[in-house]
Formats: C-alpha cells, structure tokens, sequence
C-alpha cells in the first residue's frame, strides 16, 4: 500500500479542488455578458442591473409583480381540440404539446388571472415565449374570450401581457381564425366601456400583433422590444434595402406614433396603476400600506368606470 499516493495526495487534492457550483445559479446577459447571480435577478424581475436589458420572464413571474401581494386567482379558460388537423412535421403535434408543458409547467401559452393591482381590481392575461415561442392557437383565442368575460362580467379593466412569435403553424387556419375571435374579445371590453391596456414585450409579431397586441386603448412597450408582423430580416431580404438602426424596436415605434408609452418592467406597476386610475375616474394612489382616498377595503369603487368609451 503506497501511502503517499492512496491517502496523502486525495487530501491535498480535495483540498485545492475546485468546488463545482450548480449551472443554473448564474445568468449570462445576452446584452452586456455580466454574470447574474440568480436571485438577484429575480428580485430584479429578470432585468440586468448592469445594462438593463430585459430578459424574458414567464407569466406567473410577471402577474405575481403585477398583483398586490403576488396574489391572484387563475381564470378557467375552455380547452381546445387538441390536435384538430393531425398535424406532423418532425414530431406529432401532441408531443410537442406534452414536451412545452413538461418544460414550462403551463397547460398552455397564455396565463388569465384577477386579482389586485394597487387596490384596483382587474383581469390579466399573459403570454408564455417558452411555450411553443408563445404561439397563438385556439388555446390563447379561447383565454383572451375568458379574460374578456370575466373582465366585462365583474366590470374590470383588461390588461394583456403579449410574447409571442405569432400563429402557430399545427393549427393552420384555426390559429389564423383566432384574429377575428380575438378581435371580437377586445370590441366586448369597448361596448362595456372597460379598459383595455396592452404591454407589449420581446417579441411580439405575426398575427399577435395584427390582431390583440396593437388594439388596446392604452400601447405600452418593454424597453428593446421588437414589435412587428413581419421581422427585419424578412423585410431586408424583401425590399434589398438595409433598415434603418433600431427599426421596429419599441423606442423606434415610440418615435413613430404606433406607442403610447416605454417602460421599464421595474416600473411597470406603478405606470398601469396610474393609467387605470385616470381611466376609471379615481383618486391617484397612495404610496404606502394605506388604501386611496374614497375607496373601501376591498377597492369595491373601482370596478365602476365611466360610461363613455376610453377611446
């Protein structure tokens, strides 16, 4: 027995080794490349404290910022024919469904909830990028009819979180008949004379965006969003003419008249409190533990907006 080699040099070896760190407790910025360590980027709302680049956060995530408290209820949202046209490509369409929902965690591409919003009661919906590249299928047209619902049933703003990289292809022209439907969900909100307020973020395009996402009364935008129906490079390869820099990015819309407002994720609360508060007709909030002015425990007074349109 070699006692130098069996005991003396796995000491010294386990004493110099380097320590192995789990891979997920660190996030590269696609931006900048700072190194993020994982909580604080979560505190941050998954934008990066050095550049300020926003990443992609998933729904829960985002209406848990969104609600007072992080509390919120789901809306149930009716579920589709799953694989209407027995589409296949490489893999079948419902195991490419199994393998998003495995992934994610989400029945489906878009979350609908209600809840609280500095004391205003309102629905939310969001769009899920990691499921399917947020993909509008029957799914997403049946849980913006829902959110809408329920929003003219309780008398409730709607506000729409969109991500998405448009149709999706499986479901062929039943993904491109959600325009209409969509469309019809957001004309309900303007008959009842409720808000709608539309956050759009990266990347938001195809039929998404030639449907819901640019309907709003309200068009607000994350900070370096690309927002379009087709993308740079399509148009590029289309026309043979470089585009000019920034080109439908949300700071370049903004300049163009199609945005009302960009904000950042951090502030994103407070803006959407704000407008909703103007739009219904109520006292500006108070910062602090204590409820507006003129509003009782349970915000009862914001769910009466005034009769005419907010558009």
């Amino acid at each position: 027995m070699n006692w130098i080699s069996n005991y003396v040099r796995p000491k010294i070896n386990s004493l110099f080794s380097r320590r192995e760190v789990p891979e997920n407790l660190w996030t590269k910025c696609d931006e900048c490349g700072s190194m993020l360590f994982h909580r604080d980027l979560a505190e941050n709302l998954n934008v990066c404290s050095t550049c300020g680049h926003h990443m992609n956060i998933v729904p829960r995530d985002r209406l848990a910022a969104l609600f007072d408290g992080g509390a919120f209820a789901e809306v149930p949202v009716e579920q589709p024919v799953q694989d209407p046209l027995q589409f296949r490509d490489q893999k079948k369409y419902p195991d490419r469904l199994r393998a998003a929902q495995r992934a994610t965690g989400e029945r489906e591409a878009m979350l609908v909830a209600e809840g609280e919003a500095g004391g205003v009661p309102v629905v939310a919906a969001a769009q899920d990028f990691t499921f399917m590249a947020g993909s509008m299928g029957m799914y997403v047209g049946n849980a913006i009819l829902a959110a809408a619902r329920r929003a003219v049933e309780l008398r409730r703003p709607l506000i729409l979180f969109s991500a998405a990289g448009g149709a999706r292809m499986q479901e062929g022209i039943l993904s491109l008949m959600q325009m209409p439907r969509t469309t019809v969900a957001v004309e309900m909100l303007k008959e009842a004379g409720l808000p709608y307020i539309v956050v759009l973020t990266h990347p938001t395009t195809g039929g998404v965006t030639a449907s819901y996402a640019m309907l709003g009364d309200v068009q607000i935008a994350e900070p370096g969003s690309l927002i379009c129906f087709a993308g740079p490079r399509v148009i590029e390869q289309t026309i043979r003419e470089k585009l000019p820099e920034g080109f439908q990015r949300a700071e370049y819309l903004l300049d163009h008249g199609m945005l009302d407002r960009v904000t950042d994720r951090r502030q994103m609360k407070e803006e959407l409190v704000t407008i909703l508060r103007m739009l219904l007709g109520m006292p500006a909030a108070v910062r602090g533990d204590l409820p507006a002015p003129g509003l009782s425990s349970d915000g009862a007074s914001a769910v009466h907006p005034p009769p005419a349109a907010t558009r």
